[in-house]
């Protein structure tokens, strides 16, 4: 992947798995079992998610790098 979007990855308790999100890319979330699953699963739901954006004409936004949070 070209772009270099920051993933915030935590363990869910209620779910029972491991949770990845791109904050930049609203609704671009994975979930698995294990660290390597769900870095795998997120790589790959960001690609789907900029493919079906680009086909509905939405503006993808470039990566900031990391974002800060308070």
């Amino acid at each position: 992947m070209d772009a270099k979007y920051e993933v915030v990855i935590w363990w869910s308790k209620e779910d029972d798995c491991y949770l990845a999100e791109v904050p930049e890319l609203p609704g671009c979330i994975a979930d698995e079992e294990s660290l390597p699953e769900v870095a795998a699963a997120i790589e790959e739901e960001i690609k789907l998610w900029i493919d079906v954006n680009k086909k509905r004409g939405i503006v993808i936004p470039e990566p900031k790098g990391r974002l800060m949070y308070a």
